[in-house]
């Protein structure tokens, strides 16, 4: 795990950062309908993995956010150079475990890649996790598709951005996927997520592109 410390003598939002985690509900977050219709018709013309496909584009779209790689650790901020995923895998018993992934390849290969990361947690599946200063926490609820979401959160609260998304909504022949984002909001403003938005679209246009 690669990081750099913030200097926070000359970081920008060193007051924002003070109040922001001082207050006993430090999140921030919102649930965006985001259209996905060529996404969606390119990956199953091609049978791809629904969940992998839109996980990678979430992530690379995360990592392009120094904001979403940093985290918080006593009154330091930490900012790493790539964030894996943490995401739920359903098991055959209506449980789940949790599966690590880096993103940090190309599309093809992450797919590979992924499947088999997969299985492999399913044969050991376990909820505890080691190391989680890097990661960034993914579910998904497949079975409805929400205009809103409440997240658990730990106390202390953590910094690490959980990333959540639904089923998909059919409206005037185009296709939306609800994705949630939660980010501490000492490190991440709305202008922060917003732009996160607008890089998943991105990364999907590209790998509808390039692929």
């Amino acid at each position: 795990m690669k990081y750099t410390c913030i200097d926070m003598e000359t970081y920008l939002r060193k007051q924002h950062f003070e109040y922001f985690k001082t207050l006993a509900y430090s999140y921030t977050g919102m649930t965006v309908p985001v259209e996905i219709t060529q996404f969606f018709q390119y990956i199953k013309a091609r049978q791809l993995p629904f969940f992998l496909s839109i996980c990678y584009c979430v992530s690379q779209a995360a990592n392009r956010i120094p904001e979403f790689r940093q985290r918080i650790v006593q009154d330091q901020i930490l900012e790493f150079d790539h964030c894996r995923t943490s995401h739920t895998v359903a098991l055959q018993d209506g449980t789940y475990c949790y599966c690590d992934l880096d993103s940090h390849r190309s599309f093809e290969d992450y797919l590979i890649y992924a499947i088999e990361e997969q299985e492999k947690v399913k044969k050991a599946p376990s909820i505890q996790e080691e190391e989680t200063l890097d990661k960034l926490f993914v579910s998904t609820i497949s079975w409805v598709s929400y205009t809103a979401l409440v997240n658990p959160t730990p106390f202390p609260p953590d910094s690490n951005p959980r990333i959540t998304w639904g089923k998909v909504c059919k409206q005037d022949k185009k296709i939306f996927l609800p994705i949630t984002v939660l980010c501490h909001h000492a490190l991440v403003d709305g202008m922060h997520i917003a732009v996160f938005y607008e890089y998943i679209e991105e990364e999907m246009q590209k790998i509808i592109s390039h692929y």
